[in-house]
């Protein structure tokens, strides 16, 4: 049973991120810059426990590299955070079907378009926690390419109405993670574009395909639902340019119906895939990827808990 929530302190961080938008839309770009770079770093010097759960995943992640570059990316990535939810307050405002070209940057992406717009099939779009997923999914849903993502629901409901109506304003359908499976199932049925931030751990009952030379626990259900509704798969990707509100959104890879056919185990193959390319994504640029998120949380069967599974 959930333990009740705290009304006084739900409506005090709802307060405090309305008037933080506030500041931040009369300050502008370059000042809320600074002000989260400022904001990431002291993050990083006082959460001790992300912090080293960001650094215990990059020394595994990349056992060739010094402590003093562990470190260096690990701040980075600690500033990306802070970075993407000031961005995602600004998203309204700049991200419309007018504005869009003067901090979008679309690379790669024609095939990716070509299958969001195709009302004859039903397409898949997978992310994971790197640069900044939240402006790729406002802007597809500003130029008229709406898709429907599942997300978690955010626990205090303040911020859950808040932030839900902001990924809403532009057409974005959001789906609650929980239960999301008669929804999904509906999206896809209907030749629709469903989306997946896919690089989360699974729990216990996941697939464990490798990622960063460990295995990592990741949901089925994506494959499943590529494979029941032969739905192709674009991994897709952005990342911050600059710190002026600058990004560019490319698809690393379309995983089509017909390359997973030919698999022995067409599920494990196709989720490794996506999993690989959301790896290469990662390694592209590490300060852009959230390392202090509990990736490898769970363990194979028979694999004692170690580092992996960092707290």
């Amino acid at each position: 049973m959930a333990r009740p929530r705290n009304k006084i302190a739900d409506w005090l961080a709802y307060l405090g991120l309305r008037v933080g938008e506030s500041l931040l839309h009369a300050m502008g770009f370059a000042v809320s810059y600074r002000l989260a770079a400022l904001a990431g770093w002291l993050l990083y010097h006082f959460d001790g426990r992300h912090r080293r759960r960001a650094l215990a995943h990059l020394r595994l992640s990349f056992p060739d590299w010094s402590e003093a570059q562990c470190w260096r990316v690990a701040r980075r990535s600690f500033r990306s955070m802070v970075f993407m939810g000031m961005e995602l307050l600004f998203t309204p405002r700049r991200i419309t079907v007018a504005t869009y070209r003067r901090h979008v940057r679309l690379r790669e992406m024609s095939e990716a378009i070509r299958l969001m717009t195709s009302r004859r099939s039903p397409a898949i779009l997978v992310t994971g926690h790197f640069g900044n997923w939240e402006v790729a999914g406002y802007m597809t849903a500003a130029v008229g390419l709406p898709t429907a993502t599942v997300a978690r629901h955010i626990d205090n409901p303040l911020l859950h109405e808040h932030i839900l109506g902001v990924r809403q304003r532009a057409g974005q359908r959001i789906i609650d993670k929980k239960g999301a499976a008669t929804e999904a199932a509906e999206v896809l049925a209907a030749n629709g574009v469903l989306t997946f931030v896919a690089d989360q751990d699974a729990g216990k009952k996941g697939l464990f395909v490798d990622y960063f030379g460990r295995k990592a626990s990741t949901y089925k259900s994506i494959g499943l639902l590529a494979m029941l509704y032969r739905a192709p798969i674009c991994v897709m990707e952005s990342r911050r340019l600059d710190e002026g509100f600058h990004f560019e959104v490319s698809c690393r890879r379309v995983i089509r119906p017909e390359e997973w056919d030919a698999q022995d185990n067409p599920l494990r193959w196709i989720t490794q895939e996506y999993t690989t390319a959301l790896e290469q994504a990662a390694r592209s640029d590490p300060g852009q990827y959230f390392w202090m998120h509990r990736r490898w949380k769970n363990r194979p069967r028979g694999e004692p808990r170690g580092q992996d599974g960092v707290a």
